[in-house]
């Protein structure tokens, strides 16, 4: 049997074979192997950490990079959750597939905070029962939080808030998400069983407060009750404070009696006020000048144009002072407008438990119209008096340890007039509510958290800056790097 005979390589091919051989040991290909490893290694470290911080997300790494802070916790809600000792459920009640994207990160936002909270979906439909224990009507995106035997329903509609104060002059109306504000409100009802009452004196003609301000101070977890003086002995035992709002006649000698005892034990009182017309309010006024306050006589008028808005010096823009009450509103740069407000004073010579502080102020250039409603010029006269003046006054007495009293009072009725807080994107209203809790002896957590409003600013560019900015992207950027590889590559070359 002949052997099988191999072809063998001819030389061509050899040095062929030898060539490609060591073209695997050139320096380049080492470099370049080196750099696609490399590479290879940078690719898979991105992966993985892209997968960590995907994880991470929805819980403490996610930025909220949205101009209006959509998804960034208060300070006020911080402090509450950190203080959690029991365990909350949320129910987000809605339908699978139309879940809210921005309810949903602000969910895995508070659940993120504290692990007493968690948040559980429910399917109307899949669980018509379960929803009835709490609601008889329900919407989707709604949420249901529970702490042992409390729950409190917020219905999706108040977590969207509309407001349509331009809508009848151009079709427009601004849309906030009061998310926060709803849930943390709710958090902070289920887990405390005793709620601060205040007590809404009547009798004398006292202004009704409207629904959004009542609904507001509801949703503070404050109870609210009318009282009249005049069929009791004394305020009640549990009033965490009296709420005067704009009397337009005075208190009888016995009522003041009984403010003033009830004051004495440590109560507190929140008395709105108006310019008098006819009727004098001098009961009531001794009562303010025990602590410290008085009025002056007239209307209020700027001769500061920055104090002042609508090209009426009557209507007040006054300066917000610093204080627990006012220092959300300093910090976000919240208005309070007070049309139509009369001066008030601390007085000389306070006993030494009794101190007075201003919360609002005007500007030096103030002044007082004796003439009152009946002014007929902006221009001071004889006989105004000269500012400046208070607008709004806080007295606080400590006679012991044990007791403090707080007294507020603010000379104009504007301060909760709706259309008014709408002028200034509720600044009154948070004024008002931060008084009413600093005075429950609400601790800094329960101050109002502001809807965010959902309306982006965006950015704007004439044709130029355009035109240069596509020039730019278009052809000055690559041919950048275009001339930077040229470079590198005759570089190279050289070498």
């Amino acid at each position: 049997m002949k052997p099988i005979k191999t072809k063998s390589l001819n030389l061509k091919e050899k040095l062929n074979m030898k060539n490609i051989k060591a073209s695997f040991k050139t320096r380049s290909l080492k470099v370049g192997g080196y750099s696609i490893f490399a590479t290879a290694i940078v690719i898979a470290i991105a992966f993985v950490i892209n997968l960590l911080v995907n994880a991470l997300l929805s819980d403490m790494m996610q930025l909220d990079a949205t101009s209006n802070e959509l998804f960034s916790i208060s300070e006020q809600t911080e402090q509450i959750l950190d203080g959690l000792e029991s365990d909350i459920t949320i129910y987000w009640v809605v339908q699978s597939g139309v879940e809210d994207a921005t309810l949903e990160t602000l969910l895995q936002r508070y659940q993120s905070m504290s692990s007493h909270i968690k948040v559980i979906k429910k399917d109307p439909d899949v669980y018509p029962t379960f929803i009835q224990q709490y609601t008889d009507t329900v919407s989707n995106n709604s949420l249901i939080v529970e702490c042992d035997e409390r729950s409190r329903y917020i219905d999706y509609y108040d977590i969207y808030v509309y407001d349509y104060t331009y809508y009848y002059y151009d079709g427009s109306y601004e849309i906030s998400f009061a998310g926060e504000s709803e849930l943390t409100s709710a958090i902070d009802y289920v887990i405390n069983e005793e709620l601060p009452k205040i007590y809404m004196l009547t009798g004398h003609g006292e202004a009704d407060l409207s629904s959004t301000f009542s609904a507001a101070i509801e949703k503070e977890n404050i109870l609210m009750e009318e009282l009249s003086l005049l069929t009791i002995e004394a305020v009640p035992e549990d009033a965490d404070c009296i709420f005067i709002n704009a009397p337009a006649s005075d208190i009888s000698e016995s009522e003041k009696e009984m403010l003033l005892s009830y004051l004495q034990g440590g109560g507190n009182l929140f008395l709105i006020s108006t310019p008098p017309g006819n009727d004098s309010l001098s009961n009531l006024e001794a009562l303010m000048e025990y602590y410290g306050m008085t009025a002056t006589e007239g209307i209020v008028v700027e001769g500061n144009q920055n104090y002042y808005v609508y090209g009426t010096p009557y209507y007040l823009l006054p300066e917000v002072e610093a204080h627990t009450i006012t220092a959300p509103l300093r910090e976000y740069g919240y208005y309070v407008l007070l049309p139509i407000a009369q001066g008030l004073s601390i007085m000389d010579d306070l006993r030494d438990t009794l101190s007075v502080s201003e919360l609002l102020t005007t500007s030096d250039s103030a002044f007082s119209k004796i003439a009152g409603y009946q002014l007929t010029t902006y221009e001071m006269e004889d006989g105004d008096i000269d500012g400046p003046f208070a607008l709004a006054l806080i007295a606080t007495e400590t006679p012991d340890d044990e007791t403090e009293t707080n007294v507020i009072w603010v000379s104009s009725s504007a301060l909760v007039d709706d259309q008014t807080n709408m002028q200034v994107s509720g600044g009154n209203q948070d004024f008002f509510l931060n008084s009413i809790s600093f005075m429950c002896d609400e601790d800094e957590s329960s101050i109002s958290i502001h809807a965010k409003s959902l309306d982006y600013d965006y950015l704007t560019i004439d044709s130029s800056t355009s035109a240069l900015l596509s020039i730019l992207l278009i052809g000055g950027i690559p041919l950048a790097y275009l001339g930077i590889g040229i470079y590198t590559w005759i570089r190279r070359k050289v070498r």
